[in-house]
């Protein structure tokens, strides 16, 4: 496909996006709380909300649309996947050169969970680590996940970190689930001086959070490709411990499993500041939050959502946790916004 096309391919697709999140959006929300008002009843589930709205029209096609956009962008006729593999060899060229830095350890021999490989999560076929491209696709999709953002999306990371060094300097710094870097480069800009491992499953993702690193000529962060809560570090290696948008892609059991680990590698004093959807402010929210989990393929948010983070977190011997909405631009309402976005939560705690 040549590079016109798959440009107006995908800004057409960002544009249906941006009338879903926001026309489309605020009219299904105006017609369900018509529709609460006729029947004098607020619904307190998603369930309910389901019997409310489910078989209307509008909902179906708000969910059809969701659905059908996110396949279109990555397999589509002007779809990343397709563009990508026609220019794999010079795109991956970099990223190749890449491979052989220190700031990069790959296992080939590393075991991908079932959980992983049984799903194309976000609809990205083969997933993050399916095909040598794989990263570059989901760099590039990640570009328009949060529409109404525009610009503003590359700051997310950025006020995320800017939160966490309110609670002090860190000197020891480990990402978990570091995909592409997005969320591993504001920490090794913001603490030059600490030392940052990032680690992920995807070897794809991997290389070109390093080629990124490489070209930003950070000398304080390493990417290695392992199992986040696996991991070979010793205890209480770490006095700070982060994920972004990890927690929600795992399992009830691995997510227990990564709290473990993370109190394992914190020093006494450490603290956990992960950023994940979890927080949902009501039933309406709660529905189109778990319908959306179906739709991209992301079987593990309802799970995740309804888990009691606290009293997990104070069992596991955490203290001062908080679970606590997080804005993700300015002017943005976390109660009751008037187009889509995700529930952005801030999941933190300190090792006693």
């Amino acid at each position: 496909m040549d590079e016109r096309g798959f440009a107006v391919g995908q800004a057409f697709m960002l544009d249906a996006k941006k009338y879903w999140s926001t026309v489309l959006y605020a009219t299904l929300k105006s017609d369900y709380r018509r529709r609460v008002r006729l029947t004098g009843r607020e619904p307190q589930s998603a369930a309910d909300v389901q019997a409310l709205i489910g078989d209307t029209t509008l909902y179906r096609y708000y969910a059809w649309l969701e659905r059908h956009l996110q396949r279109f962008k990555y397999s589509g006729r002007y779809g990343l996947v397709p563009y990508h593999r026609e220019r794999a060899a010079v795109q991956l060229a970099p990223l190749e050169q890449a491979a052989d830095d220190p700031r990069l350890e790959l296992n080939p021999d590393l075991a991908l969970p079932k959980y992983c490989a049984t799903v194309d999560i976000h609809q990205h076929p083969g997933g993050v680590w399916g095909e040598p491209i794989a990263g570059l696709v989901y760099e590039r999709g990640a570009r328009s996940t949060t529409p109404m953002m525009g610009s503003r999306h590359r700051d997310l990371h950025q006020r995320f970190t800017d939160l966490v060094v309110e609670g002090g300097k860190s000197d020891r710094i480990l990402d978990m689930g570091c995909g592409f870097g997005k969320s591993t480069k504001p920490f090794y800009e913001t603490f030059p001086e600490a030392e940052i491992e990032a680690v992920d499953l995807a070897a794809p993702c991997l290389k070109l959070a390093c080629h990124d690193a490489v070209q930003a000529q950070a000398q304080n962060v390493r990417f290695r490709q392992m199992n986040a809560y696996e991991t070979d570090y010793a205890a209480g290696s770490f006095d700070l411990v982060t994920s972004t948008m990890l927690i929600h892609e795992l399992p009830p059991k691995e997510i227990d499993r990564l709290f473990d680990e993370a109190h394992r590698v914190l020093a006494p004093g450490g603290r956990m500041v992960h950023l994940d959807f979890h927080i949902l402010p009501d039933a309406f929210a709660e529905f189109l939050h778990y319908g959306h989990g179906r739709r991209n393929n992301e079987p593990f948010m309802q799970p995740w959502a309804e888990i009691d983070v606290a009293g997990l977190l104070a069992v596991k011997g955490f203290r001062n946790v908080s679970v606590e909405p997080f804005a993700e631009a300015d002017g943005v309402d976390v109660t009751d916004n008037p187009s889509w976005r995700f529930p952005w939560t801030v999941i933190a705690a300190e090792k006693a």
